[in-house]
């Protein structure tokens, strides 16, 4: 065992950055977000980054995993989900409430450790990147690509304080897209839906579809939608949709809706742990599944991941939520090493004014540069780490945790997710 590589110390660092005011079927964001940022020091003086949630039932794990990866190798990554297992309890489920961060099914403990252990086993890998002087592409295999796609992530929004005004409407939506299109040039269009009755979401996909002719185009209601919904949207745009993600919730709605439409269903909601893929793939209830080293554990089981889609013929493409630079960096370096990943990745990137890294990573036709520098190829800021740190220290505890309901209903008291 090389003693540069034993872990000294881990650092945690738990942050609030600002977000706009976007809409989804649980509520609104809200102005600031939790993430936590975490750093793995070598014996060798080495650092690496990685990012997860940083909401507080994330930070109870993190803590004793922190505590007890010192002394262990970068190199272990099998033996962090073994240590992780043993110090961060059991797998009973936490609650019975949708994942608000992440939209992603509801809570269990086996997926809040596996969004915790993600971001250890990337820090590890930018360590072990930068200790060997290769990028974390080259530790997973090898880049197939020097360029990664992205795709524009458009939101339902209120005014806000940002320079983006309110999207609520299809003008208002089209015209996000444009300014999407103008600054960072993506080629195609995702939809967060599941906020306005069907049919007006309809219109605006059609309106999206009338400015962009040709360009992919997706919808994503976060499973509010019945089957029958589903289906009818389904009828009413088969010939633009590139897909049509997560229209109901559950294998068994995703299952019927597959079943009675050609236009493919993607899931982030269904098909968010390996326990979760027999069912899902046996019953065709998907045709892509959206990866996110956030859910899976990290890197190396994104690819194992995309390994299982390849058998079975079901297209990749990947999932994102409010993350900063460090998370991105990590997103493109995964997916520069996945033969086939099928279509543009999401990204909220765009909408993110503040983050902890010295450069921020720029969009060229929609697509990121596939860094070859030792490890993720990002700086940390650490005058920009400390500030976002203070305000989350400052703060009364009302924004440590993820709340899009409580803040809906800041603006309707009487307000409660609809189904429709």
């Amino acid at each position: 065992m090389n003693p540069e590589l034993i872990v000294e110390e881990v650092r945690l660092t738990p942050i609030l950055i600002a977000d706009p005011p976007l809409l989804n079927t649980q509520g609104v964001h809200q102005p600031f977000t939790p993430r936590l940022v975490v750093e793995v020091v070598t014996r060798g003086g080495v650092t690496g980054l990685g990012e997860t949630y940083g909401d507080r039932r994330y930070l109870d794990l993190a803590r004793p995993l922190a505590e007890a990866l010192s002394g262990h190798s970068v190199t272990d990554m099998n033996g962090l989900f073994a240590l992780a297992a043993r110090v961060c309890g059991d797998s009973r489920a936490v609650d019975g409430r949708v994942d608000a961060g992440g939209l992603r099914g509801v809570q269990t403990a086996d997926k809040l450790r596996l969004s915790v252990v993600s971001a250890f086993e990337v820090a590890c890998l930018d360590a072990l990147g930068r200790s060997l002087g290769l990028p974390v592409h080259a530790l997973l295999g090898g880049k197939v690509r020097d360029s990664v796609e992205y795709s524009a992530y458009l939101f339902y929004k209120f005014a806000g304080t940002d320079e983006w005004g309110a999207a609520l409407d299809p003008a208002g939506v089209v015209e996000q897209a444009r300014r999407f299109d103008r600054l960072y040039g993506f080629r195609s269009f995702k939809l967060k839906g599941g906020v306005l009755p069907p049919e007006q979401e309809v219109a605006a996909i059609r309106a999206l579809a009338e400015e962009f002719p040709g360009r992919p185009l997706r919808l994503d209601p976060n499973g509010a939608w019945s089957v029958e919904t589903a289906l009818e949207v389904a009828r009413e745009l088969k010939d633009v949709l590139e897909y049509l993600e997560d229209p109901g919730t559950g294998t068994d709605a995703m299952a019927e809706i597959a079943s009675r439409t050609d236009v493919p269903l993607a899931t982030n909601m269904c098909v968010t742990t390996f326990e979760e893929v027999p069912e899902a793939f046996a019953r065709d209830a998907v045709r892509i599944v959206l990866c996110d080293h956030h859910y899976w554990g990290g890197l190396h089981r994104t690819r194992e991941l995309a390994a299982l889609c390849r058998t079975y013929g079901v297209g990749l493409s990947m999932h994102s939520n409010t993350h900063l630079g460090i998370s991105l960096a990590a997103m493109t370096q995964v997916a520069a090493t996945l033969p086939h990943l099928d279509h543009a990745c999401d990204t909220h990137y765009p909408w993110q004014t503040e983050d902890v890294v010295t450069t921020r990573p720029v969009f060229h036709d929609g697509r990121l540069a596939v860094s070859d520098a030792p490890g993720l190829g990002v700086e940390l800021d650490r005058e920009a780490l400390a500030a976002l740190h203070r305000r989350w220290l400052d703060d009364d505890g009302s924004l440590r945790d993820r709340d899009d309901a409580a803040a809906m209903r800041e603006v309707d008291l009487a307000w409660s997710p609809t189904r429709w």
